[in-house]
């Protein structure tokens, strides 16, 4: 198969089969196809698109963000995860108001000088957007070329990345470009599957090597297997007569970068006596709840959640640092700030509830 028979096959099975009424295609602009592309690392789209939709009522447009405060842009994202790619969302705004007055740049490397953009993630806006000529390579897309040309070794390695983004390269038409970025990323999303493609009813079948050869659940290789470390963390409760949960927002860099939660700690201590030191508070117990357990890329963390109140004589007040806040959480209601979703689902549990929770003996290390 040429160049343009792969290309036009995709084109036509587009046309009849793919997706044409997502939300970020009316109108397919720069702004809600790097929207997009940002909420679709590593998540699905069904998963995203009620986020795209109740972050476009808020932020409409790049000036509505780039001038919106980052706890606003978390507490949106709260969920999708992947945080850091809210933070780079927002700077990236931010530097597109300043350097270009809103508009995204149609040249790819200065695309790729912003924060949060890749080559690929450029490649969409430009395509899409556009209609420029560029290749896109995410996770469909690398399937779908490692299964058609049987391209050997994980696609996180250079090498294998390397082969890949020439190929895809090598593949695109010269007209109806955003059709056909959407097509490939469709193709690899609904036929050629991770685990059930759908071969049968596959465009370029027929000339798919893998196919070819029996071998397409061998394509792309796995990643390297790795030991998933376990880890474990205290999550301290603090509540206070109001009902309203003690939070910090927690450091740029790392879990949950930015956002507000409840403190955290990694060492087993004498609680009591670590709230009074280190926020002033004197608390009446220190009751222990239920584990939860959160999986991340890299590692597994069992989150043991600890209810403290602070007692009659303790004062909630708190310095205005712009760092602390006590939170009150409403069961059906955002919440007021980004909270990390294990966060907010524990915090809405009846399990914290003052007229649901039978607690235990007051439990202190």
């Amino acid at each position: 198969m040429t160049q343009t028979d792969f290309s036009a096959r995709l084109l036509t099975w587009f046309d009849h089969h793919g997706r044409h009424d997502l939300p970020w295609q009316h109108p397919r602009d720069a702004y809600r196809v790097w929207l997009s592309e940002i909420m679709l690392q590593q998540t699905q789209v069904s998963t995203v698109i009620p986020f795209f939709e109740r972050f476009l009522v808020r932020f409409p447009n790049v000036h509505t963000l780039a001038q919106a405060h980052v706890d606003d842009v978390l507490a949106l994202w709260a969920g999708l995860g992947y945080y850091a790619r809210a933070r780079n969302l927002h700077k990236c705004a931010q530097l597109l108001v300043e350097r270009y007055r809103g508009e995204f740049p149609h040249d790819i490397n200065a695309l790729i000088e912003l924060p949060g953009i890749g080559r690929s993630t450029a490649g969409a806006i430009l395509s899409q957007a556009f209609g420029e000529r560029h290749a896109i390579l995410d996770g469909n897309v690398r399937r779908v070329l490692a299964r058609y040309a049987t391209i050997d070794g994980w696609p996180g390695e250079p090498a294998v990345q390397k082969k890949l983004w020439a190929l895809s390269e090598k593949l695109l038409p010269h007209e109806r470009l955003a059709d056909y970025t959407q097509a490939i990323m469709d193709m690899g999303a609904t036929v050629c599957t991770s685990r059930k493609p759908a071969c049968g009813i596959c465009p370029v079948f027929e000339d798919c090597s893998a196919k070819q050869q029996g071998k397409v659940l061998d394509y792309p290789a796995a990643k390297p297997k790795r030991a998933h470390p376990q880890k474990r963390a205290w999550l301290l409760l603090i509540e206070n007569s109001a009902g309203e949960i003690f939070c910090e927002r927690r450091p740029p860099v790392g879990i949950w970068g930015a956002l507000w939660c409840p403190p955290m700690m990694q060492d087993e201590q004498d609680w009591l006596q670590l709230c009074n030191d280190r926020y002033g508070f004197k608390c009446s117990s220190a009751n222990p709840l239920p584990a939860v357990r959160h999986s991340f890329t890299h590692f597994d963390l069992e989150i043991l959640p600890l209810r403290l109140r602070l007692s009659h004589t303790a004062s909630s007040t708190l310095r205005e640092t712009g760092d602390v806040m006590w939170v009150k959480i409403a069961p059906g209601k955002a919440p007021p700030v980004g909270l990390p979703a294990p966060i907010r689902k524990l915090l809405e549990s009846p399990h914290l509830s003052l007229d649901q929770l039978q607690c235990p003996e007051p439990f202190t290390v």
